[in-house]
C-alpha cells in the first residue's frame, strides 16, 4: 500500500510543508515563507508549528472534511427516503447508487489525500522533541494525535465493514464478522520521508486493531490538549474535542458506558452551549454550540470551486448559488413535524430545508451548506446530547439527564413538538433529524443494523473499494468484497 500512496506523500512533502507555512496565515497568523526540505523545515520549533498548521489546513481539503468525509457517508447512506445525487459527476453518482468500481475517483482521492495528512501528522510527532516549550510541545503533539486518530476512524468506517455491536438495533445478527478478524485499513504510525521508507508494504490491520489505535490516539490527545475554559484558540483542538470524538467512537463500537461518560463530560464541563436557534449553527462561525469546525475563508474553502459542500448542496440565486447537485427527498422532509426549523419552510433561510430557486430549481435542498465561506461544523454539542440520550436509554440509566429530557432539549430548540416518551427507535429517529446531511447517515445505519434501501448493514456495496492502484502494485492489501 505504501509504495504508491506514501511515496506520493514523500514526494509531496515539500509541498505539504509549504502548505503549513502559508495556507493558514489568515486563520492562525502564520507568516508565509519559502518551501524547504523536511529536515530543515522540521528542525526548529517554528517549523514544527508551521507543519501542524499545515495538517489543519489539509483537513479542509475537498478529499477530507471540506467535502468527502462529510458528503460520502450521506451519499452512500442514501435511499429513497433520504437524498439523491442529481449532478453530472459520475464518481458521486456511483457512490449514491452503490455501483462503485475499484477505480472510483472519490475512493481514490479520499484514501490518498487523507493518508498524506496522516503522514504529515507522523512527521510532526517525530519532530516534536525540538519544541522545547513544554506547553507548546504538548499542544502540537496532542493535535497530531487528534488528527491521526480522527482520520483513521473515518477511513475505517468508509473502507471496511462496521465494528460489531450488540443489543437492540444491532448488526450482529446481520452477518458482520468479529472485528478482530475483519480487514480494516493500514495503520501508518511512522513518518515516511524517502522513497525507501515509502516502499515498505503494509497490510490491512483488523477493524478491532484500527479502533484500538484510534482510541489510543484520541486518549493521548485528550491528555495533551488544553482545557478551553482556561483560554484557547477556538480554531485549534482542545481536550473536549478529543472527548467528543471519543464519545462518537465509543458509540460506534457499542461501548455505551464509555460513550455516555465522555458525552456527559462534554455537556457538563466544556463550556459549550446550544445556540438559541439551530439555524444559526450553520450561519455563524465559531458559535457557542460548535466544539470544532473547519475554518473557511475566501482563499481556502472548497466551496468556491466545483468541489465543496455548498457547491453541491446549494441552489439559491440570492446567496452563493451552487450547483444543486444534492437533492433532499420529499419523504425525508416529511419526517419533520410542522414548525420544526430543521425541516422545510417556504422562505429560504427560515428552516434548514428549502426549495431551491437557483440551479435545478424546484427541488428540496439543505440550508446547512448554503454559502461557500461558512465554516464546517465537525463536532457540535447537539451530538453529545444525542449520544447521552441513546447511551442512557440502552443502559437504563439517567446520567446527567433522562433520555426524554435530552431529546426534548433539542426538539424545543428546533421549535418541534415535545415528546411524551421515547423509545430507542425514536431516539435514533431524532439523530436522523438533527444530524441530517452532516455525514452520519451511513455510519449510524451500519452500527444499528438498519438496512439502507435494499442493502443490509453488512452489504459489500456499502463499503468503498481499496483504490485499484494499491492492488495493482502487489501490495498486501486484500480488496473489499465485490470489487
Amino acid at each position: 500500500m505504501k509504495y504508491t500512496l506514501l511515496r506520493r506523500s514523500a514526494a509531496s512533502l515539500a509541498f505539504l510543508l509549504t502548505l503549513g507555512l502559508t495556507s493558514c496565515d489568515k486563520q492562525l497568523d502564520i507568516t508565509p515563507q519559502q518551501s524547504v526540505d523536511a529536515a530543515t523545515a522540521l528542525s526548529t520549533p517554528q517549523g514544527v508549528e508551521s507543519a501542524i498548521i499545515g495538517a489543519y489546513a489539509r483537513l479542509d481539503l475537498p478529499q477530507s472534511y471540506g467535502t468527502n468525509l462529510v458528503l460520502l457517508p450521506d451519499l452512500l447512506g442514501s435511499d429513497p427516503g433520504y437524498l439523491t445525487w442529481q449532478g453530472t459527476f459520475q464518481s458521486y453518482r456511483e457512490v449514491t447508487t452503490k455501483n462503485m468500481t475499484s477505480i472510483n475517483v472519490e475512493a481514490d482521492r479520499t484514501w490518498n489525500q487523507n493518508y498524506q495528512t496522516i503522514n504529515l501528522a507522523n512527521l510532526v510527532l517525530e519532530a516534536a522533541p525540538v519544541v522545547t516549550d513544554e506547553a507548546q510541545r504538548s499542544l502540537i503533539e496532542g493535535e497530531a494525535h487528534m488528527i491521526r486518530g480522527m482520520l483513521f476512524f473515518d477511513l475505517v468506517r468508509l473502507f471496511a465493514q462496521p465494528y460489531r455491536t450488540t443489543g437492540p438495533f444491532s448488526n450482529t445478527a446481520d452477518g458482520v464478522p468479529d472485528p478482530a478478524s475483519t480487514p480494516g485499513i493500514p495503520l501508518t504510525l511512522t513518518a515516511n520521508k524517502t522513497e525507501e521508507q515509502a516502499s515498505v508494504k503494509l497490510t490491512r490491520a483488523s477493524v478491532a486493531d484500527v479502533y484500538t489505535q484510534v482510541i489510543a490516539d484520541l486518549t493521548t490527545a485528550m491528555d495533551m490538549l488544553p482545557d478551553p475554559n482556561e483560554g484557547t484558540d477556538v480554531r485549534r483542538f482542545d481536550l473536549y474535542d478529543a472527548k467528543a470524538m471519543l464519545a462518537r467512537v465509543y458509540l460506534q463500537q457499542g461501548e455505551y458506558a464509555k460513550a455516555l461518560e465522555m458525552a456527559d463530560d462534554v455537556i457538563q464541563n466544556s463550556g459549550a452551549s446550544l445556540n438559541a436557534s439551530v439555524i444559526s449553527t450553520f450561519t455563524n462561525k465559531n458559535s457557542s454550540e460548535v466544539l470544532f469546525e473547519i475554518q473557511q475563508n475566501d482563499q481556502n474553502n472548497a466551496g468556491a470551486s466545483n468541489d465543496g459542500l455548498a457547491t453541491f448542496y446549494s441552489s439559491n440565486i440570492r446567496g452563493f448559488g451552487g450547483r444543486g447537485d444534492v437533492r433532499v427527498l420529499e419523504a425525508f422532509a416529511a419526517k419533520y413535524e410542522e414548525g420544526d426549523q430543521r425541516g422545510a419552510a417556504d422562505q429560504i433561510g427560515a428552516a434548514l430545508i428549502y426549495t431551491g430557486d437557483g440551479r435545478r430549481a424546484g427541488r428540496l435542498r439543505s440550508y446547512k451548506w448554503n454559502t461557500s465561506s461558512q465554516n464546517i461544523p465537525i463536532l457540535r454539542l447537539s451530538e453529545m446530547y444525542l449520544i447521552r440520550a441513546e447511551a442512557n436509554y440502552r443502559l437504563n440509566s439517567q446520567v446527567g439527564a433522562t433520555p426524554l429530557e435530552d431529546i426534548n432539549t433539542l426538539r424545543s430548540r428546533a421549535k418541534a413538538p415535545l415528546l411524551a416518551s421515547v423509545t430507542l427507535a425514536s431516539i435514533l429517529n431524532e439523530r436522523d433529524l438533527e444530524l441530517a446531511f452532516e455525514g452520519f447517515r451511513l455510519h449510524d445505519y451500519k452500527r444499528t443494523g438498519r438496512s439502507i434501501g435494499d442493502f443490509t448493514a453488512s452489504s459489500p456495496e456499502l463499503v468503498m473499494p481499496i483504490p485499484q492502484y494499491e492492488i495493482n502494485l502487489g501490495n498486501a492489501l486484500p480488496q473489499n468484497e465485490g470489487y
